[in-house]
Parts: structure tokens; sequence; C-alpha cells
């Protein structure tokens, strides 16, 4: 009897805590890749927005939600000369569905303020793009800038827009009032791909390019123009990216929570 009173004191205290929620997070993201050269470059901070639905058990959120984060990188920052002369750039608009899992690190209803974790999976679709010689928006993918599906490198294959990604991180959360939470969360992204900016092998022939693929993929897969301290212009079998480190971003913002029914105390 004694423990099937605890049982019940636990399960109804534990439904007094679960209610649905709302929330929009506005932030920055920060890419890290083959084209960025330090962990923290400013000039590649772009915005980041996400929109989830949450149901509350607790110590247990779960969340599902969309976001938009936006990602540049450029050689022309770079202060290595070999890098500044590779002359690479891209931008890349990415959509991100995801299920998350976060966890309250306090018993969220004795506190005002409180630490979280979070992990989960998420699919996401993106599409590279840099701007050529005449200033015009070129998508990067349907190029094969690494020779991708050329015969003379089978292994190549062509990478897909549609990936899946592991999101993790942390948060800390605040009570407003009866109605709204407010939260700043850190989040990054594990990818499995390394072609995020289009670039993770070495360089092809661009006549072999040019033959296959035509004069812009050519023109886009080696941009390399000589720079002080560094007169070499790379050509077949020369470093373009490093292919055993993956792409991957981070995202940082404060999110606005909604509660969706009258919050149980």
């Amino acid at each position: 009897m004694k423990r099937f009173l605890i049982a019940c004191a636990v399960l109804v205290q534990t439904s007094h805590a679960q209610e649905w929620q709302a929330e929009f997070l506005a932030g920055a993201a920060l890419y890290n890749g083959d084209l960025s050269q330090k962990a923290l470059n400013v000039r590649a901070i772009r915005p980041t927005f996400n929109l989830n639905i949450k149901y509350e058990f607790y110590y247990l959120v779960l969340r599902a939600g969309i976001s938009y984060t936006r990602l540049v990188g450029s050689d022309k920052y770079n202060k290595d000369p070999y890098l500044r002369n590779r002359n690479l750039s891209f931008y890349n608009n990415v959509w991100e569905a995801s299920l998350v899992a976060e966890y309250n690190l306090v018993e969220p209803e004795l506190f005002y303020a409180y630490p979280y974790i979070m992990a989960g999976v998420g699919v996401f679709r993106h599409d590279p793009y840099a701007f050529d010689n005449e200033g015009n928006k070129v998508r990067l993918q349907p190029l094969n800038t690494e020779g991708q599906g050329l015969p003379q490198y089978p292994k190549r294959k062509k990478y897909s827009l549609t990936q899946a990604c592991l999101p993790v991180g942390i948060g800390w959360k605040w009570r407003v009032n009866e109605k709204f939470d407010l939260a700043y969360e850190l989040s990054y992204r594990l990818l499995f791909t390394d072609y995020l900016d289009d670039v993770s092998t070495t360089y092809v022939r661009t006549d072999w390019l040019r033959n296959e693929y035509g004069p812009k993929s050519a023109e886009m897969s080696n941009r390399a123009t000589p720079v002080p301290g560094n007169n070499h212009v790379p050509g077949p079998g020369d470093q373009r990216g490093n292919p055993d480190v993956k792409d991957n971003y981070i995202t940082s913002g404060v999110k606005l929570i909604m509660h969706l029914g009258k919050r149980k105390n």
C-alpha cells in the first residue's frame, strides 16, 4: 500500500507538470569548415531562426520544430597566403526539421531560473552557392567542382542536398510570468557531410570539368589568383579541402517560450 501511494503521488505530480508550449528563437549562427580560418570569425556570423512546439513532462521536454540558418565562408579574410590564394567562398541557406529532447537539470517548478541540456536528430536541406567572375549567383552542387561523377574519380560521388544532423547543446531558462519564459540556448550541429561549403578534397583538371560539365564548372572549381607572398596557382592533385574533418556549425540565441495552457504549480 505504501508503494502504491508513493507511485500515485509521483504520477499526480508528473501529470501536473505536463503541458504544451510554443517557442521562437532568434539568434546568430557560425559555420566551421574548410573555408573557416578560426573558431570565431565575426565576419562569418549570420542569423538563425527556430520555431518549435513542445510538450513538457516535468524534467523532460520533447520538441519538434523547423529552423532557418544562413551560413557563409570566404578565403579573402584569411591571413594564410596559400588560403587567400585559393580564393574560394560560399553561401548556404539551411532549412532544418528536428525532433529534440530537453532535460531540465533541476526541478523546474521549484526554481525561476535553471539550466538544461538538449540532444536530438534532424534532417536539413541545403544548397551552397557562390558568385562567379561576373557577379552572378551560381549553384555549386550541380557543377561537380571536385570531379564528382567523372570516370577518372570513381570514388567521388555527387553529394546530397538533403542530409541528417545531430543537434546537441545547453541552455538556461528564466520564468517571466505564468504565461511566458525566456531562455538562452547554445547548440552545435554534428553533420555527416563535408560539402556544406562545396569544398572537401583536391583540385581536379579543369579541362576535364570543362569537357564534361561546361566552362562554369571549371571556373568555380579553381578560382586561385596570386596574392602577395604566394604566387603559386594550385593544380590537379593539390589540396583544396580537408576530407578528414566534417563541416559543422553552431547557433546561439534567445528564445521566447509561451505556455499554451494554464501553468500548473
